[in-house]
């Protein structure tokens, strides 16, 4: 049974930072790029950060270049994703998700978590 777990959302303060955490069973994750996603309040869900298989690749929404950092543990079946400088535009249900493919867009990801509500207050 696939599954993709997250964690470690919640309420912080502008400026703070949050690290989420997903962790994928049920698959071969080696065999899979993953990628976060955000659904903000009464908008659609948007693409946030990607990384390859091997971790060696990653490609960020221009909103988060330089504030959220994506990485895998490949051994721990992990994948991260580090929020610094958060703002409260960064406020949303994030979802992490796996796709065979390094890809952008949410239809070409087969596996979707649940998804963890991240708010940050001004």
């Amino acid at each position: 049974q696939v599954q993709l777990v997250e964690s470690g959302g919640g309420l912080e303060q502008a400026g703070g930072s949050l690290r989420l955490s997903c962790a994928a069973s049920g698959f071969t994750f080696t065999n899979y790029s993953m990628g976060w996603f955000r659904q903000p309040p009464e908008k659609e869900r948007e693409f946030i950060a990607t990384i390859t298989w091997a971790g060696t690749d990653t490609y960020y929404k221009n909103s988060v270049k330089g504030r959220f950092t994506i990485s895998r543990d490949n051994a721990k079946n992990t994948v991260d994703l580090q929020m610094n400088s958060l703002n409260p535009e960064d406020t949303a249900v994030y979802y992490c998700a796996a796709s065979t493919k390094y890809t952008i867009i949410a239809a070409q990801y087969d596996y979707w978590g649940q998804g963890t509500q991240v708010t940050v207050s001004s």
